[in-house]
């Protein structure tokens, strides 16, 4: 539920690094979304180079872990809410540099997952189930950004 600002010296810029939805953002998505059926969200994320589990020490594996491996485990842990909610794992992939898009954006992974409605979705980020183990992607997460999305099949 935050967002943090880097100045940045180099690039005489502020970056932001985003890692929760803010309550505002969490209000408009329901708001947006509520009643429009299948939502995908696309989800960019860049890891940290070694997890942090500060303030999560019931979470904390043996050994230090990466962040990729972090994230791993979030998705692992998870897995059994996502199903239980309806919602699929579309595509988890590698990525870098974009093609078209800001030389110093880079990210390390793409997740897509369809939920079957925002309400589900809603449910499924709720539920203690999913609470109790979502640290992972804290801990994993250097930065982040998630989109909603609507498929738009009358404009095919």
């Amino acid at each position: 539920m935050y967002s943090i600002k880097l100045d940045d010296k180099k690039m005489n810029s502020v970056m932001e690094i985003f890692l929760e939805a803010t309550p505002d953002a969490g209000k408009q998505f329901y708001q947006n979304f509520k009643g429009k059926g299948e939502i995908v969200m696309l989800n960019l994320l860049k890891f940290k180079e070694i997890a942090d589990y500060t303030n999560l020490e019931h979470l904390r594996p043996e050994q230090e872990i990466s962040g990729e491996e972090a994230y791993q485990l979030y998705l692992h842990t998870t897995k059994p809410q996502f199903q239980k909610a309806g919602s699929k794992i579309v595509y988890y992939g590698k990525g870098r540099d974009f093609l078209i898009g800001p030389e110093t954006e880079k990210w390390d992974a793409v997740l897509l997952v369809k939920h079957q409605s925002v309400l589900k979705f809603m449910e499924f980020a709720q539920s203690e189930d999913y609470l109790k183990n979502a640290g992972h992607r804290k801990a994993a997460l250097k930065d982040s950004r998630l989109l909603p999305t609507t498929e738009m099949k009358d404009q095919l």
